[in-house]
């Protein structure tokens, strides 16, 4: 109820600037007393994935916490797991303005940020200084003026910078705003740039003594030759998670509402269909060799479950949490 009033008042200002405003708020609050006002018990329910031990099995999706200025007043929040990114290796300001845009009558939002980020050193010193001894997921991305064939030079740029702070990391090919990015899912380019991630997670396992899984973002835009080409091109490279799915370029849903058309990748509750689809192809092609972490329309503890049902070992909640607010985490781990 107290979410709801706020949210009312928020969804009458800039998607954006309520957004900016938001992250500082939750920056300032993450360590002081103040953090009353989100903070909340929920039920543990442990459950291990990817050889890591998580309180509970809903996460933040990466993109609300790009920069990583939030991760005390998240994990206050009662996530079992944060997701911040994606960072790319140099700062970049992302497309123009505006770029985020509220769909209430679908609890939808459409974006086309395009990995706007202060940049892979910045958001290590956030990480640093937030002392954080929970689950944390770093995910990582290219940046827009670096050429598809040198991609993988960015993501190990990125890997070798967030080793050494991260529980997992997570490769972001799957994003619909970044020009070319999507085109990393397929064939060749993505056997070679998870055999190059994988040679470096060797080598930095190695260097710092401790082992970080890696997980692979894909998209819901996919058919299911394609998810199965995926699928076996993440168990070759002994991949240790994937995460499905990013974002869809579907207006499915949300045709003739305002805002309907705009470009960039529509999230929320028209994604949720979708990504359970891909969860399930994913799950019979993956044979239970690496877990999936479903996300995409999770609105209730219900959709959650079906996440699960689908195939899923774990679950992560983005647009559902900007419409339903932090009683979504409660309702979630209820339901599982």
């Amino acid at each position: 109820m107290f979410y709801s009033a706020i949210r009312n008042v928020f969804f009458k200002f800039d998607a954006e600037t309520i957004h900016e405003m938001t992250i500082k708020a939750l920056k300032n609050t993450g360590k002081t007393p103040f953090r009353a006002a989100y903070c909340q018990s929920v039920p543990n329910k442990p459950v291990t994935v990817m050889g890591i031990d998580f309180p509970n099995p809903i996460g933040l999706a990466a993109g609300l916490d790009k920069n990583g200025e939030c991760i005390p007043a998240f994990s206050s929040m009662g996530f079992g797991f944060v997701e911040v990114g994606t960072v790319t290796p140099r700062p970049q300001p992302g497309n123009e303005k505006p770029r985020i845009f509220r769909l209430p009558e679908a609890n939808a939002v459409i974006n086309r940020m395009g990995f706007n980020n202060k940049g892979v050193d910045y958001l290590v010193d956030q990480v640093r200084k937030a002392q954080f001894t929970g689950v944390l997921g770093i995910n990582i991305g290219k940046n827009k003026d670096t050429p598809e064939e040198n991609a993988k030079d960015d993501y190990i740029h990125c890997m070798q910078k967030v080793y050494n702070f991260a529980t997992y990391i997570t490769i972001n090919i799957s994003s619909p705003n970044t020009p070319g990015l999507r085109s990393l899912q397929y064939g060749d380019a993505l056997n070679e740039l998870l055999s190059a991630l994988k040679n470096e997670q060797k080598a930095l396992a190695e260097k710092y003594g401790k082992y970080v899984p890696i997980a692979v973002k894909i998209a819901p835009d996919l058919t299911e030759p394609e998810v199965e080409s995926i699928a076996e091109c993440l168990i070759q490279n002994n991949i240790d998670g994937v995460i499905a799915t990013n974002t869809t370029l579907s207006r499915e849903g949300v045709e003739g509402l305002e805002h309907g058309e705009e470009q960039g990748g529509l999230s929320g509750a028209p994604v949720k269909e979708k990504s359970t689809q891909v969860i399930k192809l994913l799950a019979k092609a993956l044979d239970n060799k690496l877990p999936i972490i479903g996300v995409g329309g999770i609105s209730c503890g219900a959709d959650a479950k079906e996440k699960i049902e689908a195939g899923a070992k774990l679950v992560q909640v983005y647009t559902g949490f900007i419409y339903k607010g932090p009683e979504l985490i409660k309702d979630v781990v209820k339901a599982l």
